[in-house]
């Protein structure tokens, strides 16, 4: 294993020794200093979750991280749709036809014992997966109990995450994320900042013979403790790496005691990057101060004001060396009262996933007959059948008298592939076109449908229109991907009359039905200012067609269709709400919407 060559800055001596105070670290340091402590300490600090697309900032801190680990650590990559048997371990297929008997072989986790795992792609996993992850991270130990087999592996690894989101809206799972300690951005960090690292593999030995010897006092773990109160880390797992990284790197300099440098590094490592608020700010100097609290009997009252005193002052300098780490950016984010990236698992393009008989992606297998179109996943019967060999060949001896070495699989082996896809999207629009301002609603949904069929060849969606004014609702456009068929629908829509609001929704209600059962995923998008006053019948009278469309709006409730309503009226009314809350839609008040933000609510909606 080679080692990883010194930092040409301190090896030049430009710039401060890694022992002695300098200007402050940047954010490369940050990034490979998270990495040795890592390598320091793998159990214990789980772990790195490492956000950047691939390229040369990403590939130089995966070769720092891989150069630095001892000779003989295990190091395994985990591909985005490993399988189950791949990753746990399960039956050793050939060996098991070989030896007659069930012979297991080791998974990715229990080959990583000890060692490092990389994650590929790992904001598009499975939930499967991570739960399969957390649940070793967890125990230390893989269980195992399948395919005839029943054994207890340890597993104990720290884990990569190569997390390639982009955008707010995609990142990795809250189950996986809370596991790790270190949590590092590496898109802003240019290639010609990206240097080699100062520490060595006889560095990171020496710092594991000492990392056990290592104390932490309590009143430093009470200031970690406060600090990730402060910044709103809901989360405990964040102040226990927190005193794991602070003894890591008390290890990596030589010392047996953590210091409040050692502090002031898991401050900023670990807890910066979990900050959901900024600390409260102290009152002013002249402002009043609070009025006293009734004394009470207290052991505390009892000790010396200055062992009162240190802790909280220990928690304000960790407590700024933090803050001095969180970027500008966030902090003002922070100030406005906005929380970090919910880092929401990406949904792709949009569609619920649906069980399929013979296409989509592999996703298990059953028990079952390749009849109808099934297909017979050979590998998994063979597995199924494979622990029974020797019973059956007894029993052939027995019974005929027959001695043969042929594989026997019988109908109770037979394992059928389980499939799995995403269904079509079809976006159906509930235009109410009566009134005097409604060419202008038209026109808002005329822009918003172009600029989603715009997307309709990528996403693979469709899009509908119903209209409802006068005495009725009418459909039209039905589903489809035509730009040019949409245009020509939309062109010829005259406005005005009375408002069939039950009308309308009855017949979007029917349209998202029929799609539904056909497999698809409809998303019914209502756009009224919600003041029925026509019928189904066509006779006038609001009162009574207010009823029919709230019974009408309960019937997609029902029906568990995604919906939104759109209020568009100048000023919204107490209709439009109470019309969402009976079909369980999100309500959104556009009064002076256009093309492009209606777009961009369906879309919320849709994903």
């Amino acid at each position: 294993m080679s080692t990883v060559g010194p930092n040409p800055a301190v090896a030049d001596g430009g710039g401060p020794p890694r022992n002695q105070p300098g200007p402050g670290p940047s954010p490369w340091d940050d990034a490979v200093l998270a990495a040795v402590l890592m390598t320091v300490d793998p159990v214990g600090t789980g772990g790195v979750s490492l956000r950047a697309l691939p390229g040369p900032v990403r590939d130089q801190w995966l070769s720092i991280m891989r150069d630095l680990q001892p000779a003989g650590t295990p190091q395994r990559r985990v591909p985005l749709h490993v399988s189950d048997g791949r990753l746990l371990g399960g039956l050793d297929l050939a060996a098991t036809l070989n030896a007659g008997r069930p012979v297991a072989e080791r998974g990715l986790l229990v080959e990583a014992d000890g060692g490092i795992i990389e994650l590929a792609m790992a904001e598009r996993i499975a939930a499967g997966t991570a739960a399969r992850l957390t649940m070793a991270f967890d125990s230390g130990e893989v269980v195992l109990e399948r395919d005839g087999l029943a054994m207890r592996t340890p597993s104990r690894f720290a884990l990569v995450a190569l997390d390639e989101g982009v955008g707010e809206d995609e990142g990795l799972l809250n189950a996986l994320l809370d596991r790790l300690a270190f949590h590092l951005e590496l898109t802003p960090i240019r290639y010609d900042t990206a240097i080699a690292c100062d520490y060595a593999v006889e560095d990171i030995l020496a710092a594991r013979e000492r990392l056990s010897a290592v104390t932490v006092t309590d009143k430093q773990v009470e200031a970690l403790c406060g600090i990730a109160l402060a910044l709103g880390i809901p989360s405990l797992r964040a102040s226990i790496f927190a005193c794991r990284a602070a003894c890591a790197h008390a290890a990596l300099e030589g010392r047996t005691e953590v210091t409040d440098e050692d502090l002031s590094v898991a401050g900023r490592l670990v807890l910066a990057p979990r900050a959901t608020q900024l600390p409260p700010m102290e009152p002013p100097p002249d402002a009043e101060p609070p009025p006293p609290e009734p004394e009470q009997p207290d052991q505390e009252q009892n000790q010396p004001e200055a062992e009162q005193q240190e802790p909280k002052e220990l928690e304000d300098k960790v407590l700024e060396a933090t803050k001095a780490a969180i970027p500008a950016g966030l902090l003002a984010q922070l100030q406005m009262g906005k929380l970090r990236r919910s880092r929401a698992r990406a949904t792709g393009k949009a569609g619920a996933v649906q069980n399929a008989p013979t296409r989509g992606r592999p996703a298990g297998v059953l028990r079952g007959e390749p009849r109808a179109g099934l297909r017979l996943n050979v590998v998994e019967t063979l597995r199924a059948a494979a622990p029974w060999q020797r019973l059956r060949r007894e029993e052939r001896a027995r019974v005929g008298g027959q001695v043969s070495t042929r594989i026997e699989v019988r109908q109770d082996d037979f394992r059928i592939t389980r499939f799995k896809h995403k269904s079509q999207t079809t976006t159906i629009f509930v235009v109410d076109a009566s009134g005097s301002s409604a060419l202008h609603r038209l026109a808002e949904a005329k822009g918003a449908v172009e600029l989603l069929l715009a997307d309709c060849y990528v996403r693979r969606d469709q899009v509908a229109l119903v209209a409802f004014r006068g005495q009725g609702a009418e459909v039209l456009l039905p589903p489809t991907r035509s730009l040019v068929r949409a245009k020509r629908s939309l062109a010829g829509l005259p406005g005005g009359g009375g408002t069939p609001l039950a009308s309308g929704i009855d017949l979007g209600m029917i349209l998202a039905d029929s799609i539904k059962r056909r497999g698809g995923t409809p998303v019914l998008i209502l756009m009224t200012d919600g003041r029925a006053n026509v019928a189904r019948d066509g006779t006038g009278g609001r009162t009574r067609a207010n009823e029919e469309a709230l019974a009408a709006a309960r019937v997609v409730r029902s029906l568990e269709i995604t919906a939104l309503v759109i209020d568009t009226s100048p000023r919204p009314q107490p209709q439009g709400r109470e019309l969402a809350k009976e079909m369980a839609a999100v309500y959104l008040p556009l009064p002076h919407a256009d093309a492009n933000s209606l777009t961009q609510a369906v879309r919320m909606t849709a994903n």
